[in-house]
């Protein structure tokens, strides 16, 4: 990973620090976060239901729900290694984004670069659709023994 410093205004004598190579890395601190607070629902269910040994976590998680699937999976692995959950698989599913119109029709967009000026397939209205589904972030299913 390369750092670029730059000079900051002469009001400011400290370097300032180019953020960008640093992104990847924010993203998978908030995907660690995540994993951590999934991997404790996951243990509470196991000692519920009295199950020693995870064998898979499924997630299904909306196209904007912000989540980089190699990162969460990355860091599933990074913090069930050494552990009880070791070897366990991670399930990913995306739910796709569903928008609603001021005309009161439901529709996904194709793709989702079109999420900003998606046409409404009842009325061709482009802007000011509400998003009914595609931000959630579902624990779906866990498989244990």
């Amino acid at each position: 990973m390369s750092v670029t410093v730059t000079q900051r205004p002469e009001k400011c004598n400290a370097p300032a620090l180019d953020a960008r190579p640093f992104l990847g890395y924010f993203h998978t601190m908030h995907e660690m976060s995540i994993v951590t607070s999934l991997l404790t629902l996951v243990e509470e269910e196991l000692t519920k239901r009295r199950l020693e040994k995870l064998l898979a976590v499924r997630i299904r998680h909306g196209a904007l729900a912000n989540i980089v699937p190699e990162a969460l999976s990355f860091a599933f692995e990074a913090l069930t290694q050494g552990s009880p959950f070791e070897g366990a698989r991670l399930e990913l599913e995306e739910e796709p984004v569903v928008l609603r119109c001021a005309c009161g029709a439901s529709f996904s967009p194709e793709q989702k670069r079109e999420l900003l000026f998606a046409p409404c397939p009842a009325c061709g209205e482009v802007l000011g659709h509400t998003v009914e589904k595609g931000r959630e972030l579902y624990l779906q299913h866990i498989e244990a023994e």
